[in-house]
């Protein structure tokens, strides 16, 4: 259903048979004539029951009068002709074609028999032209032609009996895919009809209807809905989320009709997008299965066109050229497979797979690790129920035994759709390694060349697909969905840490191992795809037996078989007895009414639940008429979880506000607020994003710097733009500042050449076991001379060895952090002199030689990068360095590659720029940085530039373990620029998330609590909260009408009602109660700007930029310390503050001030104590950290404008002097935060854009 329009359970009932004219004709024609054993009639449309049922008072009806029109509009009851795709295909009107409805209903046409049959039921799907879904459950049911008798006529009293009965069809039409609660609705219409008489039908069906029309549709997440329809009660379960539809069927029924391998093959095809019909006997059978399918297939989605039914005069829509999913009768099988060509054919009945021109199906099948793992699954399903109540009593109420078997497939639904989401995430899982996010390019010729030969036309096939083009974008977009979560949370250790350094790929020590002895077995698991199979440890990925390997996934990953948490039940009111205006509105009082006892009732303890019951609470409200009490509600929702704010509901709602109304809404600041969050939000959606996808391919045209950056950075060489600078003036040497596109061709096919020569890199186990698992072969020199022998000189990231030729052997050379000088020497031979390479190594008295020949001047040049990263490396402790390196180093070699000049040597060496920065800029770090500092990591990793680092907060692992089994990682929360937040593991220091958007204005700010959230308060006047569980941003607090500035709590209150300050630029603080994330209090203070907030024993501390002042408690300041009048006219303001009130004193920095000033909090007029701070030009922030102060300062230029450094100041809080003076930025300090007072982590500004983690003594 369309987002503006209340979300209710029906669209329309629809009474489908023979005419009482032509039923009359047929029996007076049967009776003169002799009754036939089947006659078939044509079907028509009897009666269509649609909202609204309730007649409004006219003035309220005139209000929602475009609302009940756009309820009724997709019905058509005009009988012109219309094109049969309309009936469910992919045809030209949004509208249920109410023409080719009958047929639907009867898909095998209206009999007329002379015995009574049994109902059945079957289910329709249709779909319009913009991929929209409109859902229909049909009970077909047989009444007596006679006029005048009931249904089911029995005992003394009745008339004399019908010889003959007529097909009658209900078929009740929902936007939501409710099939089994649909179904059980009409079961209870069922009971009502055998004892209803002819003339009362429709009044029975209308009343039936009308009911329905009563139930909304409950919100995604975790809240399902409970009504009473007597006999049954009946559930809708909620979607997981806005993007997933309503799941309400049994998943497992294709398990019952297929074994896991024909299973594969039916979703092999729908991925390639092939003709697929389904063919059964039941009708029903027919979308219940396909409609599993599709979900098997999620995150994809289907994009053609699907018509699960198709009547028996519509078979000629098989004859589409494009591809499709269709079901029809299995009668006509033989007929289809005959006439048809190039059809998919799937016996639904017999569990068979084939194809129109063969017995068997001749199409590229599932990469086999993949397979494997989900028929070993499929194994581990309990898909039989009565084997699940073998050991259970038997159940006397009927109603008790529905619950535990909807418990069952709820459980037994979300084990399939784990299972089904990990195929997907194990077929497509290495999809992201290669996109480029920022120009939106996915490089399929590399994606495919990685994967296996035997894979490769599957994954071409898919990759050509609609379907794999819409999956791209979601990625492209960073969508954080199901898959990625997946994808996420089971990576292999060794590709975490691929992640967290990015380098050129090359497989690893422990790939060749694994690939090795699998082939030596003879074993078929995909060297790749085995890799990125959840959960395996390092030591897993040697073993080389397929099935031991695969039984180890599935054993050893619990979050496969964690049963899902039980969803919560909200029951609607008893409906009203008749439908008079005042019964419906009674109802929906009562709804309310019941509605705000559940949100009294959660309003401290589950924050999404509250969400859910406001969605609903506001949706009731809007149906009453009653607008204001609904904004309220949607207002309420806004702040609680964003992730299902009705946009467009809410939007209809301020447009049909009365003048008084608005007025009204206009007096009330939070729905103001809304109002005007609501517009801002309709702007964005009329700028229509980019979602286009790009695949590589090469420039034809010369190449400015510019275009340049683009190309290389679309095929996935390097991101860096500084690199690529380089690379770009290596390629030009001497020429014009533009790369011709030949040369462009020359140089990416070089590139690609050696990173595929490296993958077929094979090294016996004897080199192998000298070597660690994590390091690659990145370049072999061709066969020399050395001083130890004739081989191959290899290069790994660590060191240098040598392979001898015939039986070859390890021998190492150096390692590159051992290397004392590498130089270019010449050899001897005969009446020449061979230039040489020689290696000096520390320790070792003996210096290597190598012959080298044409190759020593670029070995020279490599061997000497390798060795200024690994230097820079261990002093800084940054392993980004070494990435550097190797990526320096194979530039160098395609680029002398490629050129083949007398220059291509000194093209080369521009891209040597550590060995350059070894020479230009002291190495040496002093000793105490290199003793503090423990390790550095890069946010920007997956950024083509820098950013600042704007924030810090570290999170103990117990913030998010409250429900969780097994122990959390501690997690560092990282705000760059433009709104986004990076999350590391704080244990392993691995990227967990790359980009959570927040807004998109500068973060200034983050708090963690103890419900599971982290705020981050925003330039943009919005907190925003982050679920540490889900990490997505689904809460928002607008209260503040300004930049939020700060964020802090009163530690010493441990419970959930945590006491939460925020404050804004403009003076405004306020008081949260952050279980409610309602405003308790409200403070303004009078100063210049207010720019962070702090708590210390209970008292409020603020930080202006022209004073430091502490609040009562009823928010008037207590104390005043002012700018010292010196620093007033630099001019400069007040940075940062720290208050140690066991000592009565007050530390203030300021930004433009290279000193400390020293406060006795008692006596505030003037600091008694000036700390000067070498080597700094003003003071960005301060935390205390056990008895210490860090300082974190303003960079300052090098002699003779050299490179800007900061530093990290660590002051004795009892002597107030200098302890340490830490240098490891290269811009200014912006941000610190303390893991636990064990380390202490600083962020840099976006020319360094690093983050150091130092130990704390």
């Amino acid at each position: 259903m369309a987002d503006h329009l209340p979300p209710a359970l029906l669209e329309a009932c629809v009474v489908v048979g023979a005419s009482s004219d032509k039923l009359r004709e047929v029996y007076q024609a049967i009776n003169n004539n002799g009754t036939p054993e089947q006659l078939l009639l044509e079907p028509e449309v009897l009666h269509v029951l649609a909202p609204p049922f309730v007649n409004r008072p006219h003035a309220e009806s005139e209000a929602v009068r475009s609302h009940g029109k756009k309820r009724r509009s997709f019905l058509r009851k005009k009988r012109e002709q219309l094109a049969p795709s309309q009936a469910g295909g992919r045809g030209g009107s949004e509208d249920v074609d109410l023409m080719a409805l009958p047929q639907l209903c009867f898909p095998d046409g209206l009999q007329v028999t002379n015995e009574q049959k049994d109902e059945q039921f079957h289910f329709l799907v249709f779909t319009d032209v913009f991929g929209n879904k409109t859902h229909g459950v049909v009970m077909q049911c047989y009444r007596p032609i006679l006029e005048g008798t009931s249904f089911f006529q029995n005992g003394p009293g009745s008339f004399k009996f019908s010889t003959l009965f007529s097909a009658y069809s209900f078929c009740v039409i929902s936007k939501y895919p409710y099939f089994t609660a649909l179904k059980d609705c009409l079961s209870c219409l069922l009971i009502q009809l055998r004892t209803c008489c002819l003339s009362d039908m429709e009044e029975t069906v209308k009343e039936f209807a009308a009911k329905l029309a009563l139930v909304p549709i409950p919100p995604p997440g975790q809240l399902h809905l409970m009504f009473t329809l007597r006999p049954l009660t009946i559930v809708l379960p909620s979607r997981e989320d806005k993007d997933h539809p309503a799941i309400d069927l049994d998943l497992h029924l294709p398990f019952l009709c297929f074994r896991p391998q024909q299973l594969l093959q039916v979703l092999s095809c729908l991925l390639q997008e092939q003709r697929v019909v389904l063919f059964s006997a039941d009708w029903a059978r027919l979308t219940l299965v396909a409609e599993s399918f599709l979900l098997f297939l999620q995150p994809l989605s289907w994009q053609q066109p699907y018509v699960p039914v198709l009547a028996r005069g519509m078979l000629d829509f098989l004859m589409a050229p494009t591809a499709f999913l269709m079901g029809c009768h299995l009668s006509h099988f033989e007929e289809v497979a005959a006439e048809t060509d190039d059809l998919i054919l799937i016996n639904i009945d017999n569990g068979s797979v084939s194809t129109s021109y063969s017995e068997t199906l001749d199409l590229p099948e599932f990469p086999p690790a993949a397979a494997d793992c989900f028929t070993h699954r499929c194994q581990s399903l309990q898909i039989h129920f009565d084997l699940h109540q073998c050991h259970h009593a038997s159940c006397a109420d009927i109603s008790e035994q529905r619950a535990q078997r909807r418990a069952w497939q709820h459980n037994l639904n979300h084990d399939i759709q784990r299972i089904t989401l990990e195929l997907i995430v194990n077929i497509f899982r290495d999809v992201s390694s290669h996109l480029n996010y920022e120009h939106r390019v996915f490089n399929s010729e590399e994606f495919l060349k990685t994967r296996e030969p035997a894979e490769q036309l599957f994954y071409k096939k898919v990759l050509e697909t609609h379907i794999f083009h819409c999956f791209l974008k979601d990625r492209l977009n960073r969508k954080m969905d199901n898959f990625a979560r997946m994808e996420l949370s089971t990576r292999s250790e060794m590709q975490k840490m691929k992640a967290m350094v990015k380098v050129p790929r090359r497989p690893t020590v422990q790939e060749i191992q694994a690939r090795s002895k699998s082939s030596i077995t003879e074993s078929k698991l995909s060297k790749r795809l085995g890799m990125s199979l959840p959960n395996l440890r390092d030591d897993q990925t040697i073993s080389f037996q397929r099935n031991p390997l695969l039984t180890r996934i599935i054993l050893s990953d619990p979050a496969l078989r964690t049963p899902p948490k039980p969803p919560n039940m909200f029951k609607l009111p008893e409906f009203p007895a008749s439908r008079s205006f005042n019964s419906v509105q009674n109802y929906y009082s009562e709804l309310i009414q019941q509605l705000g006892k559940a949100i009294f009732s959660v309003q401290k303890e589950n924050s999404t639940l509250l969400a859910r019951f406001y969605y609903l609470r506001g949706f009731i409200n809007t149906l009453c008429c009653r607008r204001l009490d609904a904004l309220g509600d949607f207002q309420n929702l806004y702040k609680t979880d964003t992730a299902i704010f009705p946009t467009q509901l809410v939007t209809w709602l301020v447009d049909t506000l009365h003048r008084d109304e608005r007025q009204q809404a206009d007096k009330r600041p939070e729905l103001r607020r809304l109002m005007v969050k609501v517009k801002t939000e309709n702007e964005k959606l009329l700028v229509q994003p980019d979602d286009h996808v790009k695949k590589f391919a090469l420039p034809r045209k010369h190449l400015l710097q510019e275009e340049f950056v683009r190309c290389v950075q679309e095929c996935g060489i390097v991101q860096d733009v500084a690199t690529i600078h380089r690379l770009f003036d290596a390629l030009t040497d001497g020429q014009l500042k533009q790369v011709d596109p030949e040369l462009f061709k020359v140089f990416y096919t070089f590139w690609k050449e050696t990173e595929a020569e490296a993958q077929d890199v094979n090294l016996p186990p004897e080199v192998i076991d000298h070597l660690d698992n994590s390091e690659c072969v990145y370049k072999l020199s061709s066969c020399v001379k050395t001083s130890h022998g004739v081989g191959k000189i290899a290069m790994t990231q660590k060191r240098l060895f040598l392979l001898t030729v015939g039986r070859q052997s390890f021998l190492e050379i150096t390692k590159f952090r051992d290397i004392q000088d590498v130089k270019i020497a010449s050899a001897p031979f005969l009446l020449v002199r061979i230039p040489s390479l020689r290696i000096e190594t520390s320790g070792r008295l003996e210096v290597f030689e190598a012959n080298l020949k044409t190759e020593t001047e670029l070995w020279n040049l490599v061997v000497k990068e390798m060795w200024a990263g690994r230097k820079m490396a261990d002093q800084h402790k940054d392993p980004q360095y070494m990435t550097q390196a190797l990526t320096n180093v194979l530039l160098m070699d395609a680029v002398m590659g490629c050129l083949q000049t007398q220059r291509s040597v000194i093209a080369a060496s521009k891209l040597a720029y550590l060995d350059k920065i070894k020479h230009e800029v002291p190495m040496m770090v002093p000793e105490t940085t290199s003793e503090t500092l423990k390790h550095k990591i890069n946010p920007s990793l997956d950024l083509a530039e820098p950013q600042t680092v704007h924030v810090l907060l570290y999170t103990p692992g117990q913030l998010t373990c409250n429900d969780s089994e097994g122990e959390m990682n501690p997690k560092l929360w990282v705000a760059l620029s433009g709104g986004k937040v990076v999350v590391f593991d704080a244990a392993s220091w691995s990227m967990l998330q790359d980009c959570i958007q927040v807004g998109e204005s500068q973060l200034n700010c983050m708090l963690g609590l103890v419900q599971e959230q982290v705020w981050i308060g925003s330039q943009d006047s919005v907190i925003y909260i982050i679920d540490t569980h889900s990490m997505s941003c689904n809460k928002q607090l607008t209260e503040h009408r300004h930049e939020v500035t700060g964020l802090t709590m009163d530690s010493r209150d441990q419970h959930n009602s945590q006491q939460t300050y925020s404050c804004s630029c403009d003076g405004t603080i306020l008081q949260w109660d952050s279980a409610s994330l309602k405003v308790k209090r409200q403070y303004h203070l009078s100063c210049d700007r207010l720019s962070s907030i702090q708590i210390y024993d209970g008292a409020l501390w603020c930080c202006c930029s022209d004073s430091i002042v502490e609040l009562k408690k009823s928010g008037t300041p207590q104390r005043r310390m002012a700018l010292p009048d010196d620093i007033r006219s630099m001019p400069s303001s007040f940075s940062s503050f720290i208050v140690i009130p066991e000592r009565g004193q007050l530390w203030t920095g300021c930004a433009d001030s290279g000193e400390l000033c020293l406060w006795h909090t008692n006596s505030h007029r003037r600091p008694f104590k000036r700390i000067s701070l070498p080597g700094s030009s003003g003071v960005t922030c301060m935390i205390r950290v056990k008895d210490q102060i860090w300082v974190g300062c303003r960079g300052v230029r090098g002699q003779c404008g050299g490179q800007l450094r900061s530093q990290v100041l660590v002051m004795d809080a009892e002597s107030h002097t200098v302890a340490k003076e830490l240098q490891a930025h290269s811009d200014s300090i912006q941000t610190l935060c303390s893991a636990e007072d064990r380390y202490v982590l600083s962020g840099s500004a976006r020319h360094d854009g690093k983050i150091a983690i130092w130990k704390v003594e």
